[in-house]
């Protein structure tokens, strides 16, 4: 499965793409809203949960390389979640209903150059367009400004914070639906 636009290709992960990400992993800023800085063995059993979201769901976080020479730059993609506890497809097998988000994640030196944007429209339009689904969400922190800049190029709106938040720090919940993402 891979997913092309004009400056990227997003294709399924790799294990061996793990010591691509470890630089990423690392830079406490760019790790600061995804679960903080990684060691190598933790960035390889993140690699292998992204791998095994995809076999289970049939979805999951794309890596992302830039065409021109192949650098990777991040991964763009999905994750399941249970709206109920918040859990997610990472972690546990879930049944339906679950929430299917579209995220981002780019090492610093990609951010500033539309990336973001260009993969997370691509990943939009199939997952609204191929694979029928109803609605996406993003699950993004409230002082995360350019995450919620490329939310919002992608279409979606903020539909509340989450009380309380899944996650260490205040996050709220930006959404699309079929209706408004095509």
């Amino acid at each position: 499965m891979t997913l092309e636009t004009e400056r990227l290709l997003l294709r399924k992960p790799r294990l061996e793409d793990a010591r691509a990400f470890d630089a990423f992993w690392q830079d406490e800023e760019a790790s600061r809203f995804v679960g903080g800085t990684k060691t190598p063995a933790e960035v390889d059993g993140m690699m292998e949960r992204t791998v095994r979201h995809w076999d289970w769901f049939g979805i999951g976080n794309f890596t992302v390389e830039r065409r021109e020479d192949g650098a990777i730059l991040g991964r763009v993609g999905f994750l399941v979640w249970n709206p109920e506890t918040w859990e997610n497809g990472h972690r546990v097998r879930l049944e339906q209903p679950y929430v299917t988000e579209l995220g981002w994640k780019l090492g610093r030196e990609a951010w500033g150059r539309g990336y973001a944007t260009e993969a997370a429209l691509a990943c939009r339009d199939w997952a609204l367009g191929a694979l029928g689904l109803p609605r996406v969400i993003s699950l993004i922190a409230l002082e995360n400004s350019p995450s919620i800049r490329v939310a919002e190029r992608i279409g979606e709106s903020f539909e509340r914070e989450l009380e309380p938040s899944p996650f260490s720090f205040p996050a709220g919940m930006w959404s699309l639906d079929e209706k408004i993402g095509t």
